[in-house]
């Protein structure tokens, strides 16, 4: 088999003695999309945020490409950050800067591209997201919120990256709105060949966008598969979480009442 494209190995993390990640073990390959899903507080953005360089593990192994990259400098992670793309469940975009140098920031700071040719190339992915090129010059004020998680989606793939992160990408969007956004995340990483990795709440959109599910439950994955299978799991703490039950292990575990 090819070398994964992500691999974490037994990856633990502690915030004074709060145990958030505890012993982390995943494998993302080349071209795939990998969804996590979990309660608030399991460790999914923690685990995101150490992937990407944000958050430094107290232990265990994060390889991109093969490569260590939890003992990299910053020089070495600085030039890593090229190959990711990154949607933020706020959309996080710039209110100060036009549409068009939201997308191109990356274009402009990191590849050190002129403003003419990232403009180009921002009014090439606002269409490719489906907006019209002469929202470039609108702010995101100026937006829906549909609208802006659109512009998010065409800076994440503004740098053609290899690896895309997705943090909760249909958070805040009515059930229509939420499909059109997976579906764009499903061709625009399609048409990238790019590796996904997506953490979220919504069902409906890892059901559209993964190939594969992880569940993280009290810091460590507790059941991995393709997409095919998640309903058919045979974890009761995964049944309980794809349902949205009000009975079950999770809730027992931590003494929940209604």
């Amino acid at each position: 088999m090819s070398m994964p494209k992500i691999e974490l190995n037994n990856v633990k993390k502690s915030f004074g003695n709060k145990v958030v990640l505890d012993g982390v073990d995943l494998t993302v390959n080349k071209g795939e999309s990998m969804v996590i899903i979990g309660g608030s507080g399991t460790g999914k953005s923690v685990m995101l945020k150490s992937v990407l360089g944000l958050i430094t593990p107290d232990s265990g192994s994060i390889k991109i490409d093969g490569q260590k990259i939890t003992t990299y400098s910053q020089k070495q992670r600085d030039g890593l950050m090229g190959q990711f793309g990154m949607l933020f469940q706020g959309g996080a975009l710039f209110d100060s800067m036009p549409v068009w140098q939201n997308i191109a920031f990356g274009l402009i700071q990191s590849k050190k591209m002129g403003r003419d040719e990232a403009r180009a190339i921002a009014c090439k992915k606002l269409q490719q997201v489906g907006l019209n090129a002469n929202t470039g010059d609108m702010y995101p004020a100026e937006l829906s919120g549909g609208m802006q998680k659109r512009v998010s989606l065409a800076r994440a793939i503004a740098t053609n990256p290899d690896i895309i992160f997705f943090d909760e990408p249909t958070t805040g969007l009515d059930p229509i709105m939420a499909d059109v956004i997976n579906d764009l995340i499903v061709n625009c990483v399609k048409d990238l060949g790019a590796t996904a990795l997506t953490i979220t709440h919504d069902m409906a959109s890892a059901r559209k966008i993964a190939d594969k599910v992880a569940m993280i439950y009290e810091g460590k994955i507790i059941w991995s598969g393709d997409v095919s299978a998640l309903y058919d799991s045979g974890n009761s703490y995964v049944e309980q979480f794809i349902h949205g039950r009000a009975e079950g292990p999770i809730t027992k575990h931590a003494n929940f009442k209604a």
